[in-house]
């Protein structure tokens, strides 16, 4: 093809993009702000999008319009790819529509309590205080109940962390000491009655600053919303309190939901301080890798977990789409948000997804299936794929070390039993679907926009939420709807490629498989799997079938426990 043809073809997409905008954005109304702006077919100009501003009703300034210029010409080459595609008439939207969804009567939020098996607790309790810090919730919980150990020390004791480890990580937005002593009473006085409410009571965690917590601002990150207070708590934080796990503080994210900046400065990856712990659960996985707190919860919606637990070497879990209720979060994606564990441990994710899973009645997306964590298959009697392209592609310019490790984990994945089957991953456009993100953000936080709260984040720029927002309005309705009816068979594809297997083992950030499973709602396991020369860690994901998370937890436990990289500890 080469250089000129695209020049031909990106030309040709400027035009029907344009000629888009005229006949879908306001019909005659809009190509008569284009005539009246001198605006022709051609190359989009600053003059272009002043007058689709008077439409969309919005102002920008020049270097705001070069950047939309800039984002628009990205667009229309997303939205040719896609047209490359032929769509049947059969070919449905990715969507569901719930007509009861908005019923004003909703049942009360499920008491759902899960144990465990009892098992012999730790005969001597560890000192120091660090010891304790670092511990498993499934440990600490044996101690709590073996009374060897009260919740109201164990909460001091990571309260007294995060004052001390805070300035340097700055991972903390608010910290709840009196509720989180409140809940600590409680937990020992009913364990000491021997009422206990399941692995998790007793045991501090932390939350992600986009949910509601009764009591504490819900800032969303960023410094708009600084007082922003919502008047109950959301259905997760209602779970584990429900499990008696006792809420030590609200944790950082980035702006919005992106990366790890947000307005009381960028959070810190706990192996190497002068570096962001990447985002956006940037709080949750910098706090839970340095000790701070027994676990958290984190939310995903294109790589919000994996990367940040990547980053800092937490491990965590992205479950199926409509695995947990969203109520009382911050909505970013109403299609492709996810909450989830982030954690030291597998177990502990485990342990906190048993909690936190299920339907409440007030997220219509949210499915009941179940999950039992005691029942777990035999790890290596599970079908295991891999995607050896992945694995054999040039690694990214300073990756060499994180692709070592990569072939290094297979290895001992095979020493471990799995016979590796070999898998292919859906031959879909990709990367164009990310206008839905884009799409249903900009409406998410329309609002915000139009009332130019967007000039307030601190990232401001080609990259950052004010951007994508403002790129949102000129997403014509039918470029949207067509990328969902390609997700629709991206989904089909994607149950096909892991139908012969029970779980796929794969690169953190191989090829598009990171938005590809984001945007199709497979469930996925993020855990470390080394550590580079500079002594920062990397990352392995195992990926499951819809709502296989029961076997992805096995794998990746199994492995977790041959190589015991989760046990290393930050120089903090």
């Amino acid at each position: 093809m080469g250089e000129r043809s695209g020049e031909r073809a990106n030309g040709a997409s400027r035009r029907g993009f344009l000629a888009a905008l005229a006949a879908g954005g306001g019909g005659l109304a809009f190509a008569e702000l284009l005539a009246a702006a001198g605006v022709s077919e051609g190359p989009l100009s600053r003059a272009a999008v002043a007058a689709a501003e008077r439409l969309a009703g919005l102002t920008f300034t020049d270097e705001q319009r070069d950047l939309v210029l800039a984002g628009l010409e990205e667009q229309a080459g997303a939205y040719a790819a896609m047209r490359e595609l032929p769509l049947a008439n059969d070919v449905p939207l990715a969507l569901q529509f719930r007509p009861d969804a908005f019923s004003e009567e909703r049942p009360a939020l499920l008491q759902r309590v899960r144990t465990l098996p009892e098992r012999p607790p730790r005969a001597l309790r560890p000192v120091p205080d660090e010891e304790l810090a670092f511990l498993g919730a499934a440990e600490l919980g044996e101690l709590l109940a073996a009374r060897k150990l009260s919740s109201v020390e164990l909460t001091r004791i990571y309260l007294e962390r995060l004052r001390r480890l805070d300035p340097q990580l700055l991972c903390v937005v608010n910290l709840l000491e009196e509720r989180a002593l409140a809940a600590a009473r409680r937990a020992d006085q009913e364990l000491a009655a021997r009422r206990p409410r399941g692995p998790l009571h007793g045991i501090p965690w932390g939350a992600k600053d986009l949910l509601a917590a009764t009591g504490a601002p819900t800032t969303w990150g960023t410094g708009y919303f600084r007082e922003q207070v919502f008047p109950g708590d959301a259905a997760v934080v209602s779970r584990l309190e429900q499990a008696g796990a006792v809420l030590l503080a609200k944790l950082s994210l980035g702006e919005l939901a992106w990366g790890d900046v947000w307005y009381g400065g960028t959070t810190k990856n706990p192996w190497r301080l002068e570096q962001g712990s990447s985002g956006s659960s940037a709080g949750s996985a910098a706090a839970t890798a340095a000790g701070l707190v027994g676990f958290a919860i984190g939310s995903e919606t294109w790589g919000s977990i994996v990367s940040p637990c990547t980053r800092c070497g937490a491990t965590g879990l992205r479950p199926t789409f409509g695995r947990v209720s969203r109520h009382g979060a911050m909505t970013l994606s109403w299609t492709m948000d996810k909450l989830g564990p982030i954690a030291r441990r597998v177990e502990d994710c485990a342990l906190a997804f048993a909690a936190i899973a299920g339907p409440d009645g007030l997220d219509p997306t949210v499915v009941d299936r179940p999950f039992d964590w005691t029942a777990r298959p035999d790890p290596r009697k599970l079908r295991l794929g891999y995607v050896p392209a992945l694995f054999e592609a040039d690694p990214p310019p300073g990756e060499e070390e994180a692709r070592a490790h990569e072939l290094a984990a297979l290895d001992v994945l095979r020493r471990l039993g799995f016979r590796l089957v070999p898998v292919t991953l859906p031959a879909l456009p990709v990367e164009p679907l990310a206008i839905i993100l884009t799409v249903e953000a900009g409406a998410a936080f329309d609002d915000f926009t139009l009332g130019g709260g967007v000039d307030t984040m601190v990232r401001q720029g080609e990259e950052s939420w004010p951007q994508v927002f403002r790129l949102a309005r000129f997403v014509p309705a039918v470029e949207y709807l067509r990328a969902n009816r390609i997700r629709s068979l991206l989904i089909r594809e994607m149950n096909r490629s892991l139908a012969a297997v029970d779980a796929l083992v794969t690169p953190s950030f191989g090829g598009d498989q990171l938005l590809l499973t984001n945007l199709t709602g497979h469930p996925a396991v993020v855990l470390p799997n080394g550590f580079r020369s500079d002594g920062t860690p990397t990352s392995l994901t195992f990926v499951g079938r819809l709502y296989g998370e029961l076997e992805i937890l096995a794998v990746a436990d199994l492995y977790q426990r041959e190589t015991g990289f989760h046990r290393l500890r930050p120089p903090l």
